[in-house]
């Protein structure tokens, strides 16, 4: 089956409406594969799918691929993404200056120097799990930057608005875990 553009998605209404009650064909795609635009892939029913997309086009979780009145069925993507930590820095805006500029550059350094890719949307900071959460965590709580709170969550929340880059930064490829540059809003 070549698919070449996304019907609708398993979350609108209309299609949740619509997806009840008939046969679910999942296109499982782990957090690698969900970035590209050229694929072949079976679903978990055993049909092959040869994903033809417009770089324009990023999959999200639930994006249905194809429907099949007829036949009752529908093949939906289902995106196994990584967990993300979200660093939230909001609280530290109400710091004194010297104070919001030291926690950041520790922080900066904490996580550098852990070779963890990030990326920076508004005040908050998101880094893919890449080690142990665990040892992330610690990390965290051993630096005890004030002002500085931090928790895990699945990557299929995040990965909505993020552009295309920095998807790759957090969910794109090997070679991200061994880079500590930063992604910010502006490029």
């Amino acid at each position: 089956m070549l698919v070449e553009a996304v019907l609708g998605n398993a979350a609108e209404p209309a299609w949740r409406d619509r997806l009840a009650g008939i046969q679910v064909d999942r296109l499982v795609l782990d957090q690698w594969e969900a970035q590209k635009h050229r694929l072949r892939k079976r679903t978990s029913g055993g049909v092959e799918v040869a994903l033809s997309l417009g770089r324009d086009t990023r999959l999200r979780d639930g994006d249905i691929l194809a429907w099949d009145d007829a036949g009752g069925t529908a093949t939906v993507v289902h995106l196994m993404l990584g967990e993300v930590m979200a660093v939230e820095l909001g609280d530290i805006a109400s710091l004194p200056p010297e104070t919001l500029i030291r926690t950041s550059v520790e922080l900066g350094h904490a996580i550098g120097n852990q070779h963890w890719p990030a990326v920076v949307k508004g005040t908050t900071v998101y880094l893919p799990v890449t080690v142990d959460r665990k040892v992330m965590d610690s990390v965290m709580r051993t630096h005890a930057f004030a002002g500085v709170s931090h928790t895990f969550v699945d990557g299929t929340e995040v990965l909505a608005f993020l552009a295309p880059h920095e998807a790759r930064r957090l969910f794109g490829g090997a070679d991200a875990a061994g880079h500590a540059h930063l992604a910010t809003e502006s490029g």
